[in-house]
């Protein structure tokens, strides 16, 4: 379970009563939080995963919420860093480029100025979908550690353990005896602690081996 000391929210508003209103308002739940007036303010002195939720103001000068959502959107698919959930503010007019941004992945928002206890809801919400996503993504970022460090002709021979060959027709199509497939397939089933191919494919599925390269 999520430690609630240890719980970092991240508020992106330029309006500072907000920011301290916003700020006091988590403290009651024991949520602690860091506050930025600029999405440039964000993107130059913050780091997202060290964050459990971002709470970003629509229309922010400069840089607007929406725009910075998007970059982060697009290093997230860059860098394979985790992004946490991204909870928008909006004004009753921002509400058609809030939707944009639900489609693109953001996980809710809350019209100005919100309910507290509406507030802390949304807020409580997107603090148990990082709680799940960001298992998921630790679980996907330690199996590629486990897969860069088979040596190359492992990570060949587990390619075609995951696309579910046999050992015979890995032997084929590697040019090297079964015998030597089946030394490799049992190492590799050893280093991912499973018994079987289906059970690795299993556990690799999530993770295809076009990107297997981010792992080097």
């Amino acid at each position: 379970m999520q430690d609630q000391a240890a719980t970092r929210i991240a508020i992106i508003d330029d309006d500072p009563s907000v920011r301290h209103s916003l700020g006091m308002l988590l403290e009651t739940r024991g949520w602690s939080s860091e506050s930025f007036e600029r999405a440039a303010d964000f993107l130059d002195r913050a780091k997202p995963a060290d964050f459990h939720c971002l709470v970003v103001d629509v229309r922010i000068p400069g840089m607007s919420g929406l725009e910075l959502f998007e970059e982060l959107v697009r290093r997230q698919r860059r860098t394979q860093n985790y992004l946490p959930p991204v909870l928008f503010l909006t004004g009753h007019g921002d509400i058609p480029m809030v939707v944009h941004a639900l489609k693109q992945g953001a996980s809710d928002f809350l019209e100005k100025p919100a309910d507290p206890r509406t507030m802390l809801d949304a807020v409580g919400k997107a603090l148990a979908a990082d709680r799940t996503a960001r298992g998921l993504h630790e679980s996907r970022e330690s199996l590629l550690a486990e897969i860069a460090e088979l040596t190359p002709r492992e990570r060949e021979v587990l390619t075609e353990m995951v696309a579910g060959y046999l050992s015979k027709q890995i032997a084929d199509h590697l040019n090297i005896s079964t015998k030597t497939v089946e030394a490799h397939r049992l190492r590799i089933c050893h280093k991912f602690n499973v018994r079987t191919g289906m059970e690795l494919a299993a556990k690799l599925r999530e993770i295809p081996p076009s990107t297997w390269q981010v792992a080097e």
